[in-house]
């Protein structure tokens, strides 16, 4: 369901997208570094899932019609720079008695793949991406429909990102393993989470004052 005359081009241009700093690369890798490889690897993992959310939203043209609605447009930063500032502000004011212990993991792991796909979904630009980028590489030579191109063109994309963030979960975990271990330091792992969080909030609020 591709044109394999365009995948060299399509592949350059998703390594080059990949390898271009984002907040999504920001959130998996400080909760890599701050709380250890697993919960970074359920972050790529929430942010894997929505990807593929919004390649079938693409692919049946759901996004497009989003895309174009501009209350639905200014909606999306809002309900999203709310929803990242709320996570902010409760990392933030923690105090050390509730910091959550090591054996509380999957609990944190668990939070961080619902963070990193709500806060994707609500991201206008990530809609638009997948409205705007998907399109450029369907083709009208091979019969599949520009549906299944797209919706092909979308999942490669995911697996690619997913390969990607955890090759970067694995660098950027193995740097806060011995970290994680220290009660300390996990009192200001969430403060820092919540700096992370509040900034995420802020560049996604810029899309709406943009």
């Amino acid at each position: 369901m591709i044109d394999i005359s365009i995948l060299p081009v399509y592949l350059t241009a998703v390594v080059a997208l990949l390898l271009l700093p984002g907040p999504d690369m920001l959130l998996i890798a400080s909760s890599s570094m701050s709380y250890g490889r697993k919960v970074g690897l359920f972050a790529s993992l929430g942010n894997a899932t929505s990807g593929i959310i919004l390649t079938f939203l693409a692919a049946m043209g759901v996004s497009a019609l989003i895309a174009m609605s501009p209350i639905a447009l200014n909606a999306l930063p809002l309900l999203g720079g709310a929803y990242l500032l709320k996570m902010g502000w409760d990392c933030v004011r923690v105090k050390a008695s509730d910091t959550p212990e090591l054996d509380e993991s999957n609990k944190i792991a668990s939070a961080f793949y619902q963070r990193a796909l709500v806060s994707n979904l609500l991201n206008p630009k990530a809609l638009v991406f997948f409205v705007m980028f998907l399109p450029q590489f369907v083709s009208s030579n091979i019969t599949a429909s520009s549906g299944e191109q797209m919706l092909a063109l979308g999942l490669l994309l995911n697996v690619l990102g997913l390969a990607f963030n955890l090759i970067l979960v694995a660098l950027v975990g193995s740097l806060g393993k011995s970290l994680v271990e220290n009660a300390q330091f996990r009192l200001y792992q969430h403060k820092f989470m919540g700096l992370i969080f509040i900034l995420l909030a802020l560049w996604m609020l810029s899309s709406f004052a943009a």
